[in-house]
């Protein structure tokens, strides 16, 4: 008999330890955002693939894309960081690629951690994905600005807006959302990822895990603006440290503008 509690006693803490900290990162939510931009584009942001932690297949995400018809997609750092893993990568570029629609990207963090992150640069590359560092490109109706990793020192604003069409709506890409407080420059809407939404909604989580000055202000997920510009910060969809989350569902956003 106590055995059979104890087996019983078991089984129950592991399906609530399942329901609390594996099913949100496999509970995949497609955040929606509208912002009145006007230009009638529906961006697909996809964020912190962290492919060594990655419990959602690529044919998910593929299904999320053609039911949902993006105009653009966008990837906003952190694909891995571990440089024998990009084999595992692999298939979520080839599939993005094979959706046909234009793909831009930067890298984040953990991309720099890489002895060769020139090898990430390559695949990313070889799938016809535009990657960012430190510079713009004119879309149609908006400019497209893409700032390197701000946490690795990687970003350079100078460069970034050097060439970046005032007369246009200026929409960012990057990786970690503190550069917001050291961009001086006007933009209209900015994506990033790296904080995951806390992954583990902890009372004064960023207090033993210090993310910047950001984070420490309350500002960790969603939509904000500050006086230059409005900032959307993704929960993302893979994970970082453990493989787990707490109270924050994986996501992708798409992006109304």
């Amino acid at each position: 008999m106590y055995a059979a509690a104890l087996l019983i006693a078991a089984a129950a803490a592991a399906a609530i330890g399942y329901l609390l900290l594996v099913l949100p990162t496999q509970w995949l939510k497609v955040e929606k955002i509208r912002h009145p931009l006007g230009l009638g584009i529906r961006i697909l942001q996809i964020s912190d693939l962290h492919i060594e932690r990655m419990r959602i297949k690529p044919r998910r995400l593929s299904a999320i894309i053609a039911r949902e018809k993006p105009d653009y997609i966008f990837l906003t750092g952190d694909f891995t960081k571990e440089e024998k893993l990009l084999s595992r990568l692999d298939p979520y570029l080839r599939m993005l690629a094979g959706h046909r629609i234009p793909v831009y990207a930067v890298l984040g963090n953990h991309d720099y951690q890489q002895r060769k992150v020139i090898r990430l640069i390559k695949l990313i590359q070889y799938y016809g994905i535009i990657l960012l560092r430190n510079e713009s490109v004119r879309m149609p109706g908006f400019e497209l600005i893409g700032i390197d990793d701000y946490s690795t020192g990687k970003s350079n604003l100078r460069k970034s807006f050097q060439y970046a069409d005032t007369d246009l709506p200026r929409i960012i890409i990057t990786h970690d959302p503190n550069v917001v407080l050291a961009i001086k420059e006007p933009y209209d809407y900015l994506m990033a990822g790296h904080l995951h939404g806390k992954q583990l909604n902890l009372p004064f989580f960023y207090t033993f895990r210090p993310m910047g000055k950001l984070p420490a202000m309350g500002i960790y997920k969603g939509l904000h603006s500050n006086n230059y510009g409005t900032f959307y910060i993704s929960k993302g969809i893979g994970q970082t440290a453990f493989n787990l989350r707490f109270l924050v569902r994986s996501e992708v956003t798409l992006h109304y503008l």
